[in-house]
């Protein structure tokens, strides 16, 4: 328990400690996250240039495999960038290591104290973020400090003495780091329980770099248990990053693993951390200059182990993964919602092009649509639920609320789509129809709804805020045509000019048209600001 208690409660203070960095500077950097993703490219350089201030950000090279598995499923990302930005992941993480190597586990608990103090005092988001990353910062030198008093009294055990000549096998040593990066689910935390142990001087360079190898294949792990249940190019994404890992292993350990260890200890000969850290970085670079310039071999060979096509998928830009970078995942769920909003319009004009022809055709698809416009909502209303129970900052949190009640009112303007397709099928199933001057009125009236439509979903794609405001006069002009419009067809009843039956069914279409227009008004109100 001397040992086993300072190590376990050190090691959770140290992933504890990362997890509060990590949201804090994802937090802090919330938005130029969503710029470097808003430019995805299939150029797999800068992908690794992605992966490298992604994995940066959010302090995990694992969280960033999973993610960059997310986008893949999610289909916004092809399988010749996902490499690229899996690439830029392994040397992101690097980061780490070389933070965790400065010898400052004496200054700690001061970096905690400056971290509450900023947290506490901070009046805006910003300052409250970078609260968050010092302390997290302060929390991963105490739990490294921690683990290395746990972890001295291992230098006086015999059996610790006879296992770590066993580590003078590279091999062994090799499947020992996998199995530990495998358990803790981390390659910071394995690598920095490596470092402790090389502070304490429990390691040597030689022992700790199969350690180091063998981490680097097991981080490949989560990825591939994400993968599971998800599409082929998901698969063939976690697939890839096992590969690039594991050859990157065994061409370093049998043929560059001896030059890398000179070149480090000459570096630093006297600061087994840092010959860590540095080993861990050196490796990883040598990796990407060995392997990127030949990455679409990585790409075809995934595509040999998982062979297949990849299906359509209801939702494009969502996965439970992308969860892991909650920032991220505000974002893409405002692509998936403004995804919703042309499916919702292009089913408005379908029912218009109905009113017009009477294909039945039309009617079938409007009414497939509509369902599929529900399940949509319900997805994205589901995945909205999980990513405001993430650290997201109180803007994100108002944007997802702004989120939710916009897709209530598409999925209302789908509901009203399908009651004016029930209406006309009505007509056309007892041969009737409406009168040219009602359908002069109709004509009118839908150019007008669906110019509110159009400009209060671009509204709040683009957030332009003078576009929305145009739409409170075209709100004003449909009340306008709607009274008309229905005064004029009741006096048609009364003078006998019009059927009673299809005067109620045009009436009631009328007011469907209507009710779309109040809930583009409501649309548009979310990109001013404005309550509803």
């Amino acid at each position: 328990m001397e040992i086993i208690t300072p190590v376990l409660g050190g090691l959770a203070l140290f992933l504890f400690g990362m997890t509060i960095m990590g949201e804090g500077l994802q937090k802090s950097s919330g938005n130029k996250l969503k710029m470097i993703v808003g430019s995805l490219t299939r150029n797999k350089y800068i992908g690794v240039l992605l992966g490298i201030i992604v994995t940066m950000v959010i302090q995990s090279s694992s969280a960033a495999t999973v993610m960059v598995v997310g986008f893949v499923n999610a289909g916004i990302m092809p399988l010749n960038q996902a490499v690229g930005v899996i690439i830029g992941a392994n040397v992101g993480t690097t980061i780490t290591a070389q933070i965790i190597a400065f010898d400052i586990a004496k200054y700690a608990p001061l970096i905690v104290a400056f971290g509450v103090l900023l947290y506490m005092s901070a009046k805006d988001d910003r300052k409250k973020n970078l609260g968050e990353v010092f302390v997290g910062l302060g929390l991963i030198f105490i739990g490294m400090n921690t683990m290395g008093d746990g972890l001295n009294p291992l230098s006086k055990e015999l059996w610790f003495k006879n296992a770590l000549l066993k580590l003078n096998s590279p091999i062994i040593g090799v499947f020992v780091g996998f199995f530990l990066t495998t358990a803790v689910q981390s390659s910071s935390a394995s690598i920095g329980l490596i470092q402790a142990l090389g502070k304490q001087g429990l390691l040597s360079i030689n022992q700790a770099a199969p350690l180091l190898l063998g981490g680097n294949i097991g981080t490949t792990t989560t990825a591939l248990l994400s993968s599971i249940g998800a599409g082929k190019n998901a698969k063939r994404a976690a697939i890839i990053h096992l590969l690039f890992n594991l050859i990157g292993t065994v061409v370093v350990l049998v043929f560059l693993n001896k030059i890398i260890q000179n070149i480090v200890y000459m570096l630093t000969p006297l600061n087994v951390s840092r010959q860590i850290a540095n080993y861990h970085t050196l490796f990883n670079i040598v990796n990407v200059a060995l392997q990127l310039p030949v990455s679409s071999f990585l790409v075809k060979a995934a595509m040999k182990i998982v062979p297949g096509e990849e299906h359509a998928k209801d939702l494009q830009y969502l996965d439970d993964r992308i969860l892991e970078t909650p920032s991220i995942a505000v974002e893409q769920a405002r692509l998936e919602v403004n995804r919703m909003s042309d499916i919702v319009y292009q089913n408005f004009k379908n029912v218009d092009e109905y009113f017009m022809t009477g294909n039945k055709k039309l009617k079938t698809k409007i009414l497939e649509e509509e369902k599929r416009i529900n399940n949509l909502e319900k997805h994205i209303v589901e995945y909205l639920v999980k990513l405001s129970n993430k650290s997201i900052s109180d803007q994100e949190h108002t944007q997802i609320f702004i989120m939710q009640d916009m897709l209530n009112d598409l999925e209302r303007i789908g509901d009203h789509v399908e009651n004016i397709c029930g209406i006309v099928t009505l007509i056309f199933d007892e041969d009737k129809e409406f009168s040219k001057i009602a359908i002069d009125e109709y004509k009118d009236l839908y150019t007008n709804v669906e110019n509110a439509i159009i400009d209060s979903t671009m509204a709040f794609k683009n957030n332009d805020q003078s576009l929305a405001s145009k739409v409170a006069n075209i709100e004003n002009n449909v009340d306008f045509l709607e009274k008309k419009y229905r005064h004029n067809h009741i006096k048609r009843i009364n003078n006998n000019e019009c059927d009673p039956t299809v005067g109620v069914n045009f009436l009631d279409i009328l007011s469907n048209l209507e009710r779309i227009s109040d809930h583009c008004t409501n649309i548009s109100n979310y990109t001013l600001h404005i309550e509803v």
